[in-house]
């Protein structure tokens, strides 16, 4: 007999073609089920569009009488870009709902349940809730503790250095690697770098869709690509109008300490942060970076915006693409910080993930906090 973790995680999977493009709204998928079969399927593909529940309603039809539905977050209760699911499950008639996890956002969290309650729906909360919560930790993390999830890549030698000393660093990582990286911006809601990587680099920081897999190609069509918010920390002025970066028309924020009058087009805009001992106030930047709706923050810069992270806590998860060969002690090292003298205070890491790609390793690790 099918189970409720059966069913569920068929909603999760299917929340998870959302993955590339539901950005700031959280990835949900729904299954309808009636006498033990799938009757409808529905996920949320982008804000504006309609939520899973009601795909699935609308593919179910009218056999949804006395049905079970199955959702990853908890339906919501109030109108705003489109209309509320749950009055939509209400008119449905639906006999049970079973939901991954409760919406964090005030709004809804445990009022949805208590409607649906209130119109004779059975519920049944928290099966599967952290294979669910992981596809959606920048979504839970920016409305529980108003920061997004912070992802920091980097590519470096296996003695732990991302450039020669005179700053050459292509390509240390393969060109497998490099074409991951692009998944990883495209899974992203924006990237943030530094003005001095941006132009050593001569980087655009843009989704290249032809460097996406042929899976992912065939599910995403390039006009559905979502190019993810490019955030440059700028604090000397470095970056002007006439830059690569800035001639490619998608969303860029520039980090400044003092607006800069350059005639910037349309897509540029600038955003004040003070300066707190030489550098940014970085965690105040994620602050206000989370009241924009940015889920997921994905870090591409050198050393020494790395080390501030890892020395600060402020990062989620740790990529480190690890080529195959050695680069020597004159070269640049991975992160840049003063000097520990106990071993007890190195940041330590735990391995989630590791996994060959081409010549080199893909190491994804989190803090231990």
């Amino acid at each position: 007999m099918y189970t409720d973790k059966f069913f569920m995680m068929q909603a999760i999977n299917l929340a998870k073609l959302g993955i590339y493009t539901t950005t700031p709204n959280p990835n949900v998928g729904c299954i309808i089920v009636k006498n033990n079969n799938v009757i409808g399927k529905g996920y949320h593909f982008k804000t504006g569009e309609q939520h899973a529940e009601v795909n699935a309603l609308k593919m179910a039809g009218s056999q949804t009488q006395n049905s079970t539905v199955y959702t990853t977050l908890e339906p919501c209760n109030y109108y705003h870009l489109t209309p509320s699911c749950c009055h939509a499950l209400i008119k449905a008639k639906i006999y049970r709902i079973v939901i991954a996890n409760i919406d964090p956002n005030p709004r809804i969290n445990g009022k949805s349940i208590k409607m649906l309650e209130q119109h004779g729906i059975k519920t049944t909360i928290n099966i599967l809730s952290e294979k669910a919560k992981r596809i959606n930790y920048g979504f839970f993390k920016r409305i529980l503790f108003g920061m997004p999830y912070i992802k920091l890549k980097l590519a470096s030698s296996i003695d732990g250095k991302i450039a020669l000393y005179n700053g050459l660093s292509k390509w240390i990582s393969s060109l497998k690697s490099r074409q991951d990286v692009h998944k990883l911006r495209a899974q992203s809601s924006a990237i943030l770098s530094t003005s001095k990587t941006i132009l050593k680099d001569n980087a655009t920081l843009i989704v290249n869709w032809y460097n996406l897999s042929t899976y992912i190609q065939k599910k995403y069509p390039k006009k559905f690509l979502r190019q993810p918010i490019r955030i440059i920390l700028d604090q000397h002025n470095k970056i002007s109008p006439y830059h690569k970066i800035i001639s490619i028309p998608e969303t860029i924020i520039l980090i400044k300490n003092n607006i800069n009058y350059n005639n910037w087009p349309k897509h540029v805009t600038q955003m004040i942060i003070p300066i707190v001992n030489g550098y940014f106030n970085i965690k105040l930047l994620l602050q206000k970076l989370a009241t924009k709706g940015i889920n997921n923050l994905l870090v591409e810069a050198g050393s020494i915006l790395s080390g501030y992270l890892i020395l600060n806590n402020l990062i989620d998860e740790l990529i480190i693409y690890m080529s195959p060969q050695i680069l020597g002690p004159f070269s640049l090292n991975l992160c840049n910080w003063t000097k520990i003298y106990n071993i007890n205070d190195a940041p330590k890491f735990r391995y989630i993930h590791i996994r060959k790609i081409a010549q080199d390793l893909k190491i994804v690790l989190k803090p231990v906090k």
